[in-house]
């Protein structure tokens, strides 16, 4: 007797489903996310068990051993600090990011370099040979490599090869790819990818085994599949950077093992990914005595500082309205800045055009890179060169007062250890800061005029 075939409508955002079709969910309250879903109503087998659930007893939580979490060193230093100091066992983690930004090198660059356990690496996207071909691209694995390839979309195949090679590590790339056979519906629609995700969950737990997911995202940016994807992992790491540009940062959104804070950076080479230990002196000009425009300003990505090259351009307009040109910042807050400008100091720009710039191709979120963004716009209007050993970090309101920030402890001394003489701060800033045992000089101030004055006398 054939198997009777019944269709849900299940929310592409949430997985919430229905009998009939909606507009909007009743869930999460999203519009137009409404997927047509196959399924059969009597599945012959539990998909979730993946034929290793075992039945979980009641334990009293005072009987419970607390043990030293014992983690899984990786080769990479950046991709240990994101995950917290390494991959703990039995941990399940989603790596998600644009097509071409290097998430699968990044995987297969660390697993051909692990030598004290046995890694399967299962490809739905690409061939055994492609994999080959990066892989000698990469380089770095010899005759101790314990990578084992195979390319299947299936994931009852899937369980049957991890039964058969016993692996202390599984990368799955990527899950949008994997179906089971117990669904009717397609890869990477929304009931394969919760349903495929639950059952390595349930393996990754009941094994012991840490499981690293690869990730498509939408044209959103966000991660592909239903929202419960995000909640089933551990953790979830984005890849994060423009194609045209070297740089790329690895970021923590979800980790239940350790801080979302820290961020990992990596510069793309043609034999893989480098590790940027210290990405201030890679963003930083060698030379940028006689540049007018140009600032250093002291940011935070997470709870990781660096210092980064802010460059500005100030002309007169050649036709009656102004352009406004933006790269690595928010338009709508250097439109503000430029109001505060002409406000509180006194700077005509109304009838100038103003292109910014954040050098490296990074995109700064941070506020305290307010006054960097200032000085490098009075640097090139005067057309005078700010001091190349002088860096600057505050935020800016409205009525032109430099504001607190936080994390001043951190930005003075990257600014100490990369040799500058001069660090701009907002004033009272140093509360219980003990401003005698740093070597650089800490000049407070209150106000935008405060700053024109001392920069540019």
């Amino acid at each position: 007797m054939a198997t009777k075939i019944k269709t849900v409508y299940v929310c592409s955002n949430c997985g919430a489903d229905s009998p009939k079709w909606f507009g909007r969910c009743t869930n999460c309250g999203e519009w137009n996310t409404c997927v047509e879903e196959k399924v059969a109503a009597k599945p012959s087998k539990t998909l979730s068990d993946g034929g290793l659930k075992k039945k979980a007893e009641p334990v009293k939580i005072t009987e419970i051993k607390s043990e030293e979490e014992t983690r899984i060193t990786l080769p990479s230093s950046e991709l240990n600090r994101v995950l917290g100091g390494g991959l703990v066992p039995g941990s399940i983690i989603l790596v998600g990011g644009e097509p071409g930004i290097g998430k699968s090198t990044l995987v297969l660059q660390n697993v051909l370099r692990i030598r004290s356990r046995k890694v399967l690496y299962v490809s739905g996207e690409e061939s055994v040979q492609q994999l080959k071909m990066r892989a000698d691209r990469i380089g770095g694995y010899g005759e101790g490599c314990e990578c084992y390839i195979v390319c299947e979309t299936s994931l009852e195949a899937i369980f049957s090869s991890i039964e058969s090679c016993d692996p202390g590590l599984v990368i799955i790339d990527s899950i949008q790819t994997i179906a089971t056979e117990t669904l009717d519906s397609a890869a990477g629609s929304v009931a394969q990818v919760r349903e495929c995700a639950a059952a390595l969950l349930t393996y990754a737990k009941t094994s012991g085994t840490p499981v690293i997911l690869i990730g498509h995202i939408n044209k959103e940016g966000s991660i592909a599949g239903p929202k419960v994807l995000e909640h089933i992992v551990d953790a979830v790491l984005q890849f994060e950077g423009d194609r045209h540009y070297l740089y790329r940062i690895l970021r923590s959104i979800k980790n239940r093992f350790g801080s979302t804070s820290e961020i990992g950076i990596y510069e793309m080479k043609q034999n893989g990914l480098r590790e940027v230990k210290n990405p201030s002196e890679m963003l930083l000009s060698q030379n940028l005595e006689n540049y007018t425009g140009v600032s250093i300003g002291v940011t935070l990505e997470g709870a990781r500082p660096f210092l980064i090259e802010v460059q500005a351009l100030v002309s007169t307009a050649a036709y009656g309205t102004a352009q406004r040109s933006v790269t690595g910042f928010d338009y709508k807050r250097m439109n503000m800045l430029l109001a505060v400008l002409e406000k509180k100091v006194g700077f005509k720009l109304a009838q100038k055009d103003v292109f910014l710039n954040i050098a490296g191709g990074l995109k700064v979120n941070d506020p305290a890179m307010d006054l960097a963004v200032i000085c490098s716009i009075l640097s090139s209007n005067v057309d005078i060169a700010i001091p190349r050993e002088t860096c600057v970090s505050g935020e800016v309101g409205l009525s032109g007062e430099i504001r607190q920030i936080t994390r001043i402890e951190q930005r003075i001394s990257e600014a100490e250890k990369l040799g500058f003489k001069n660090i701009l701060i907002p004033k009272n800033n140093d509360k219980g800061l003990d401003l005698s045992r740093y070597n650089i000089n800490i000049v407070q101030v209150g106000g935008v005029e405060e700053a024109f004055r001392f920069l540019f006398g």
